[in-house]
């Protein structure tokens, strides 16, 4: 039997109506940096490197509907996002135009939603 050969997540793609709006949203939110710029894809990286988030244009993108409901546009994944205060990386997540989801399901956890409607988690370290 051959050995596995080696794996390296390199990039998490979303989906979204457009690229360069999503893409700006994380920048400032994360303070990563743009490594590569097309006219329908952008690929952010944290200036210390590792695991990038990339932006891909999708015209027939139907943002998720959180909590999931029977017959609605499922959530594909969600991103999770370690801070040190909650309100206050909340307060600063929606003055970037993230949007407070009125559902939150546990205290030690808050879900906001990305200008393109994906749900992310902030949680403390």
């Amino acid at each position: 039997m051959t050995e596995r050969p080696r794996f390296a997540l390199a990039t998490v793609v979303v989906d979204c109506p457009d690229a360069h709006v999503l893409a700006g949203f994380y920048q400032r939110l994360l303070g990563w940096e743009v490594k590569c710029s097309e006219p329908d894809w952008v690929l952010l990286r944290p200036p210390e490197g590792g695991t990038g988030l990339s932006f891909q244009s999708e015209s027939g993108y139907r943002p998720p509907v959180w909590p999931e409901r029977a017959a609605e546009q499922q959530k594909m994944l969600h991103l999770d996002f370690r801070v040190d205060d909650l309100d206050e990386s909340g307060a600063y997540a929606v003055a970037l135009g993230a949007t407070r989801a009125e559902a939150q399901p546990q205290d030690d956890v808050r879900v906001f939603f990305d200008p393109a409607g994906h749900p992310f988690c902030l949680f403390l370290n």
